[in-house]
This record gives structure tokens, C-alpha cells and sequence, in this order.
């Protein structure tokens, strides 16, 4: 989560799904950013920083453990309590 931080990612929260199957192997998080721009911005010096280069590379030594990612852009309703 420092690491999102580091490259301008407001980090809101992380959750695991609680029923089957996805409970297993899922997991789903919220971060803010200032605009769609700064998010491309911020995610390209994520993925560059040697670092998270990393931590990926000894994450994966025995496969890789993410097999697919879903990236959502959300803007929140008038009545959201969070903004």
C-alpha cells in the first residue's frame, strides 16, 4: 500500500469476497486518484518502479499468482459518503 501511496494513489480500502468461489482467491480494493490522467500517470511510475519490479519478480518465483485484473473507473453518486 506504501508503494501506491509513493506514486500518488489514495489508497481507500481493501476487501476479500465472502462466499465461494471467489472468497478463495479474490481480492478487490478502492483507490482515488485526482483524474483518469493522473491514474494513467500514477499506475506507469508504479509499474516502472524498480521495486514493485521487485517484489513482483519474488511474488511470481513459483507462478503467478494474479491471473486477471479488472480496473473500473467510478465517479460517486450525490448521495455517496464518499466523495
Amino acid at each position: 500500500m506504501r508503494i501506491f501511496k509513493k506514486h500518488g494513489m489514495e489508497n481507500v480500502g481493501y476487501w476479500h469476497p465472502q462466499d465461494a468461489p471467489d472468497s478463495a482467491n479474490t481480492l478487490i480494493y478502492i483507490i482515488s486518484h485526482k483524474s483518469r490522467d493522473a491514474a494513467k500517470a500514477s499506475w506507469a511510475a508504479f509499474q516502472a518502479d524498480p521495486d514493485w519490479q521487485r517484489v513482483s519478480t519474488e511474488s511470481q518465483v513459483n507462478g503467478r499468482i494474479v491471473s486477471k485484473v479488472v480496473s473500473v473507473f467510478m465517479d460517486p453518486t450525490d448521495y455517496s459518503p464518499i466523495k
